[in-house]
Parts: C-alpha cells; structure tokens; sequence
C-alpha cells in the first residue's frame, strides 16, 4: 500500500500491536481513518469523504426523482382494460409491462395525454372542457401574480426607502400575520367570498392576490435595502414624485428579485389545489386543472382508460413548472438568498 494512503508505524512500535489489529489499522487507513497503528493521508481522506457524500447525495437524489419517474412511465400505462389497471400500476416499478408503446397497440403512443385533453372531461364534466380548465389555471396564475408582484413591491418600496411614522411598527403587524396558520382564518375567508359571491366565477382566486403577498415584499424589501439612497433623493432634486421614482427607478433596480418572486408566485398559484378545492364548488366551470384532476381520480371509472388517463393529466400538470423552475433556477436560488444591508 502506498504512503499517499497510510503511514504505517515504525518497526520498533509494530511489536506492540497483533497481527489483526495492524490489518484492521491498515483497512481503516485505506478508507481515510486513522488509528494507533496507521495514519491515513489527508488526500486519502478527502478523497474517501467527497465520495460518501456522493453517495448520500445520489442516494437522495434518487428518492426525489423516482416518484416522478414513476407517474411519468405509468402515464403511458395501457390501463384501459378493465380489472387489470390497479394490477398493471401496482407492479410498476421502471416501466410499465403493458403500456402504450407495446407492439400491437394501435391507439398511440400519446393515447392517454389525448384521452385527458378530449373525451375525459366529457365523460366526468356536463360543460367544463380542458381548454377552459387550461384557461382558468392561466387567469389564475398570472393575473394575481403579475398585479400582486406589483402592489408588494411597491409596498416593499415603502417599507425600505420612506420614512412615516409607523412603518416599521406596521410591517412588524405584517410579519406577525403570517404566524397565523392558513387554517385557522378559513371558515372566515369561505363565509365571506361566499357572501359577496365570488366563489361560482372564480373571483375568489383572483381578487385576494392582486394586494399581493407580505413574504414577497419582505423578499423584495431586503432586496432594496442593498440600493443606494442617494438615487431617491437625486431624482427628487430632479423634481420626480414617489410613483415616478418607483417606475422609473425602482421597478427596474429591483427586476431580479421581482422576477424571481413572480416565478416563485406563479408555480404557487399554478398549483393551488387547494383553494380550489375548498372554495370553488365541484360543478362550477371555473375550477382549475388541479381540481378538475381530483375529480377525475374519483370517478376513474367513468374515464376511457382509467387511472393511466388521471396519472398522464398529473404529470401534465406538474410539466410546466418544472420548465419553468429549470429555466430559472439560478434566478429563483440567487432571489432566496438575498439579505439586505442598510447603507
């Protein structure tokens, strides 16, 4: 063995130790573990280490992406035989042994990404299509963001670059609201968009977010704690008001944690099952594609193709976020770790 992976102890301190503890000092030395008898190399040791972490870190990695793997390859299940469907999925473990690219399948390899886009939602909704779901989770998704981005950056203009009495006793007020669980203020919110009506129409998923979110203005808020001050009080010289430095100044300044804040709302709202769920009825038209695929599980049976139909609408709708976070990754990680630091 080399001296790069051990030293071994000198010849007059090899008598005091057996054989088999001298063997074992020389395996642990080669695995970067030093001991009376062996001293392992600092290389040897990093070397061992990095490649432990690459193995935890593999590891991990694997049980991350394994469930998605699995909803993919079993979106392209031949599920559409009755009785054996549950069989088919509960046996998949890499790809499913009767899927839409066996031979002889005549149907296509896309069968059950077009059975959920057409004949689904006719054999589950009276009236809701998949174009109108589409379209809803759309409205959803970037009118609240686009508005909201929009009133909390600004609000975050407020609480970093003007001075009023109470501003930051009512950004404390802010901050301590959202140690309220979700759950707790529910049954208010449902009584009241129940009462103003908002719950058929969808409104309920659009009007709350245009006032925008206290977490992204905090974000933003950090963000603008980094700019100078001197930029405000210049164009103030220059005779610009507060809405004037904001759009001309701010906005552009702040793009980055503003865009990185949007994206992060956008995959938020995409997703919002939930309040869908509870707030929406069933058989309204304005449920998003979330909601309509719950409904769908529930009633697989109804459905030309069973649960391979339901589980190719899943990855349906996880695949555009994930796009979109694979293309603004760095934007979307750089934006989490900002801090602020005042001048």
């Amino acid at each position: 063995m080399s001296n790069e992976v051990m030293n071994a102890a000198p010849a007059e301190e090899q008598k005091k130790y057996s054989p088999i503890r001298y063997a074992f000092g020389a395996v642990l030395a080669f695995f970067g573990i030093s001991s009376a008898t062996h001293r392992a190399s600092k290389k040897r040791k990093k070397l061992v280490g990095d490649i432990v972490c690459y193995i935890i870190l593999l590891f991990g990695a694997f049980l991350s992406v394994y469930p998605f793997w699995w909803m993919v390859a079993a979106g392209f299940a031949d599920t559409s035989t009755t009785g054996i469907g549950s069989t088919i999925l509960n046996s998949l473990v890499w790809w499913p042994r009767l899927s839409t690219a066996s031979p002889g399948y005549s149907n296509g390899f896309f069968y059950n990404y077009s059975q959920f886009m057409t004949k689904a939602f006719q054999q589950v909704f009276s009236e809701l299509t998949f174009w109108r779901a589409l379209g809803n989770n759309l409205v959803y998704s970037i009118v609240p963001v686009v508005v909201g981005v929009i009133t909390s950056a600004s609000a975050a203009f407020s609480f970093a670059k003007l001075n009023w009495y109470g501003r930051d006793i009512v950004f404390f007020i802010l901050l301590a609201a959202i140690m309220v669980p979700g759950a707790c203020i529910m049954t208010a919110q449902f009584s009241m968009y129940d009462a103003l009506g908002w719950r058929e129409n969808g409104l309920v998923l659009i009007i709350p977010g245009l006032f925008g979110s206290i977490m992204t203005a905090f974000f933003i808020r950090q963000f603008l704690y980094g700019l100078p001050t001197s930029i405000i009080e210049a164009a103030k010289i220059d005779g610009a008001g507060y809405f004037r430095i904001f759009c001309g100044f701010i906005l552009p300044l702040a793009m980055p944690a503003i865009m990185a804040q949007g994206l992060l709302s956008f995959m938020g709202c995409w997703n919002n099952y939930m309040g869908s769920y509870i707030f929406i009825p069933q058989n309204s038209l304005a449920v998003n594609l979330p909601h309509a695929l719950s409904v769908f599980d529930k009633n697989v049976n109804s459905i030309e193709g069973g649960y391979g139909v339901v589980l190719a609408g899943a990855v349906f709708c996880v695949l555009p976020v994930m796009i979109l976070f694979a293309c603004f990754q760095r934007t979307i990680i750089s934006s989490l770790m900002l801090t602020g630091s005042k001048e």
